[in-house]
């Protein structure tokens, strides 16, 4: 998968199925809440694993039960990518949490 830059239209339609994922400076990003430090850990690694599926890693955080993610392509000069939409897609789908 290439790294193109996503206009404003397709990023609004690529949001339309990320529930709760919003764009915040020029990136993808979410907050989880999980129910525990260890959900929100075990929730980080499997998010690792589909990162290092695509060759593209997310800006994250994580505090005690909640990880925030943020999806931006720094080799494009911070510009939201089919990559950082790929990565949110799966994201979403092994979350449990929304």
């Amino acid at each position: 998968m290439t790294k193109m830059v996503l206009t404003a239209d397709k990023v609004k339609a690529a949001l339309t199925e990320l529930p709760g994922w919003k764009v915040e400076d020029n990136a993808l990003s979410k907050v989880f809440v999980f129910g525990s430090f260890r959900e929100a850990f075990g929730f980080m690694t499997r998010v690792a694993f589909e990162a290092e599926a695509l060759d593209h890693h997310p800006d994250w955080s994580n505090g005690y039960d909640k990880v925030t993610i943020r999806l931006t392509s720094h080799s494009l000069g911070d510009k939201i990518t089919e990559k950082d939409a790929e990565l949110a897609r799966r994201i979403q789908r092994i979350s449990w949490v929304g």
